[in-house]
């Protein structure tokens, strides 16, 4: 009789474990790579003459898009600098438009 009441509470934990790991898939992972997955679509829809913030801050306008790489020109003394398109953080512009158009709705 011992057997068959412990078999029975292994499974109930297998299946509490393996509620707690879809429950944390729905909650966490599943976000995050949707995040993610947004995040590297305005990174490669940057097109010249968006305004960026990177995040390490510097704002500017974007005036040459590489592959991999951005440059942006910087305040009213026309300083071009150069970054990696993941150092991009938001596109001032592009997240303008997106709360204009839910304005509207």
């Amino acid at each position: 009789m011992l057997t068959s009441t412990a078999g029975g509470g292994n499974a109930s934990m297998i299946l509490l474990l393996l509620a707690f790991f879809v429950l944390m898939y729905f909650l966490m992972i599943r976000p995050e790579k949707k995040k993610q997955k947004k995040v590297e679509a305005m990174r490669n829809a940057l097109t010249v003459g968006d305004e960026i913030v990177t995040i390490g801050g510097i704002m500017g306008v974007v005036v040459n898009v590489t592959e991999d790489n951005i440059t942006i020109e910087t305040g009213e003394d026309k300083v071009r600098i150069q970054f990696k398109k993941w150092a991009v953080s938001s596109n001032v512009r592009a997240e303008a438009a997106e709360a204009k158009a839910k304005a509207k709705k």
